[in-house]
């Protein structure tokens, strides 16, 4: 039987609503189901998008599985960056520049904020000059600051070439005496008062010297010093009387003709050294000038000066007596200089947190070279400043009066 006109319409009218309804329901419901997508998914995998890491390792490998048993997927080597696409229970998935994917164990690279720092560090200091070069003993890490415990991040290898900027001292790790424990204490305070305790013991604790370093690509860190060794020529380093090395600087040469060895113009040096200690609050106490006697064919010592407390750097220049007191002064002449601390500063001690040794007032000592003597230079008619020193210095004995 069919329906009338007036119910069909009621019946469409009565469709159209539930349909209406039902899209009015559907549309926040939607909304609601893309806002939380998000939020599950993150739940259920970590993928960060934009993060990097940098290798620390000299050399590792990606792998394809987190497992004693798994397979490489490719090698990356030291500095390289890697994108982070997943993390892990200590273990990141990473993808290298080339897509290489695979797992790499999180100790074996440092974060894009560590990596700043070694920008910051080595932009700092890219223009200071060095005081020294060394060679690097064996494989070794750069790190941020001075410590062994510190964040390291760039690897160098044995016989790597270095310049050497700047000299921190710290405490040996496990030298340092043990005060009583002070929950609230910040670490500098922590290192103060284990300071404060080695002072009072009864042998003194031990140190370890740092150097700021930068080697041949620009790269520029902390290195401990005993893993390199200072650059100094084989010739000196016999006469050397125990001491060490601390740089070894040309200041001329002299042609010999006869000399044994191939190279004939003869460099003339000047060095400074210190005893085989660390931690010492100057950088050197000796100098000495090595000359070449053409008759012997040999070095000899031509200068001496010991019993000082010197800081680097020795400059090096070519100049004249500004006071005419030398029958050379109109003539250029190898010139050296170097900074001794003066008797008026306090004692220097290195900064207990940092290692920084940083002096008070100080005395430049300034030389010239006039053939085989070597000359001070002074303001004619002025004594010379005093000057502090590691240890008393000697007594000259008095001449002794005879009576008429």
């Amino acid at each position: 039987m069919s329906q009338g006109p007036e119910r069909q319409t009621i019946s469409s009218l009565a469709a159209t609503n539930v349909s209406e309804s039902s899209h009015s329901l559907r549309a926040p419901l939607l909304i609601i189901f893309f806002l939380l997508l998000p939020m599950g998914c993150s739940r259920l995998s970590r993928k960060p998008s934009g993060q990097y890491v940098y290798v620390t390792a000299k050399q590792t490998y990606l792998r394809d599985r987190v497992a004693a048993v798994s397979n490489r997927t490719a090698t990356v080597n030291n500095g390289e960056r890697l994108r982070v696409l997943e993390h892990g229970r200590r273990f990141l998935r990473v993808a290298t520049d080339n897509t290489e994917t695979g797992w790499i164990d999180e100790k074996a690279v440092v974060t894009q904020a560590v990596f700043d720092d070694f920008n910051t560090l080595r932009r700092v200091h890219q223009k200071q000059a060095p005081v020294a070069t060394a060679t690097v003993r064996d494989e070794v890490n750069l790190h941020l600051t001075p410590g062994r415990d510190t964040q390291h991040f760039y690897r160098l290898a044995e016989g790597d070439k270095l310049q050497l900027l700047e000299r921190a001292a710290l405490l040996k790790p496990g030298s340092q005496p043990h005060p009583a424990a002070n929950p609230s204490a910040t670490p500098a305070q922590t290192i103060a008062a284990q300071v404060a305790a080695a002072k009072t013991a009864e042998e003194p604790p031990l140190m370890e010297d740092w150097w700021l370093v930068r080697d041949a690509k620009g790269n520029t860190g902390w290195l401990l010093s005993r893993m390199m060794d200072v650059d100094a020529p084989d010739a000196l380093t016999r006469y050397s009387e125990g001491q060490r090395i601390v740089g070894a600087y040309v200041l001329t040469t002299v042609n010999d003709p006869d000399a044994p060895q191939d190279l004939k113009d003869i460099p003339i040096y000047v060095a400074v050294l210190n005893p085989f200690k660390a931690g010492l609050p100057y950088d050197f106490d000796q100098v000495r000038v090595f000359t070449w006697n053409r008759a012997k064919h040999r070095y000899e010592t031509a200068f001496r000066e010991h019993n000082i407390e010197g800081y680097l750097p020795v400059q090096i220049t070519q100049g004249r007596d500004p006071y005419g007191k030398s029958p050379t002064s109109e003539i250029d002449l190898p010139t050296f200089s170097y900074k001794v601390l003066a008797a008026s500063a306090p004692e220097v001690t290195p900064d207990p947190v940092t290692g920084a040794i940083v002096p008070g007032a100080t005395i430049t000592k300034t030389y010239r070279l006039e053939g085989n003597v070597v000359r001070r230079v002074l303001p004619s008619g002025q004594p010379a400043p005093a000057e502090a020193h590691p240890a008393p210095p000697e007594k000259k004995d008095q001449p002794k009066k005879h009576k008429g």
